[in-house]
């Protein structure tokens, strides 16, 4: 029985505190400012970047190389060789996007794939070449 009225005591401050915190303008002035630095740590952003290739091989590969840290999601649309990427600009920039989906094989307006890394795409792969779009 004492251990339930303690219990009663302790809840009943505890609910009393509360409602005095949730009173006081300087908690919810103090639990705003976290709110909005947590925001700012974030800077997510779109952007599209073109993106040569051909087939939905390429759309695989060229998607799955631009999932580095901090691309939350990549999209290539072949009929009009776009990449979209939403990231986080924090963690990660356009050109660092771009870069890497260069090193498999793939031109982007800054970065030129390697020639031997083009040379290695399967045939249906190889947009430089003339007549080589399958879309």
């Amino acid at each position: 029985m004492n251990k339930n009225i303690i219990l009663i005591i302790v809840m009943l401050f505890a609910f009393g505190s509360i409602n005095l915190m949730a009173n006081d303008n300087s908690i919810d002035s103090d639990f705003a400012n976290q709110l909005m630095e947590i925001s700012k740590a974030k800077d997510i952003r779109t952007d599209t970047i073109h993106v040569d290739g051909n087939c939905n091989m390429c759309k695989n590969r060229i998607e799955n190389a631009a999932l580095i840290r901090g691309v939350k999601k990549a999209e290539w649309h072949k009929h009009h060789d776009h990449l979209v990427v939403i990231y986080d600009a924090n963690k990660v920039t356009s050109l660092e996007i771009e870069k890497a989906v260069a090193e498999v094989g793939h031109d982007t307006p800054n970065y030129k794939a390697d020639d031997k890394v083009y040379d290695a795409l399967p045939k249906c792969c190889l947009y430089r070449e003339e007549g080589a779009r399958t879309h």
